[in-house]
């Protein structure tokens, strides 16, 4: 019995460590592909095209860490991008791609800052407004 403790004892610390462990949905996010087609104006338009493991997580609550991009009107505000690298490095600097950044549309008002942050929220995938990032993270909030 007194052998059986020591390995029951770390099985429960190592289970717990395990359990908590968060999933990086980042990797998922980046299981796109990218098509161009034609608008109804004629434009060409590029147009996500989404892995299936990647439509089977839309709709799920998701988890991500990264840096506000910090844009003007959002100050405060219940909307923001959130990316996965700084703002230096991030798709809007031209050092990632379009699956780097996410709209991210919270229930409480957030404040900028530069520092990691992490966020929870409702994934939607958008496959056909050019007029929004191909992510969008619905109802969201900052998690400590």
């Amino acid at each position: 019995m007194k052998q059986f403790i020591p390995v029951l004892i770390c099985f429960l610390l190592c289970g717990s460590v395990i359990s908590y462990a968060q999933h990086n949905y980042w990797k998922d996010l980046a299981r796109v592909a990218i098509e161009e087609k034609t608008d109804e104006s004629g434009f060409p338009v590029e147009f996500p095209v989404f892995h299936d493991n990647l439509k089977a997580i839309e709709g799920d609550k998701i988890m991500l860490e990264g840096y506000m991009v910090p844009l003007e009107e959002m100050m405060g505000h219940k909307y923001f991008v959130l990316s996965k690298y700084p703002f230096n490095m991030c798709f809007f600097c031209g050092a990632a791609g379009p699956e780097t950044v996410i709209e991210v549309y919270t229930t409480e008002e957030v404040d900028f800052t530069s520092d990691k942050i992490k966020i929870q929220g409702t994934l939607e995938l958008n496959e056909d407004d050019p007029r929004h990032l191909m992510y969008l993270l619905q109802n969201a909030e900052v998690v400590d």
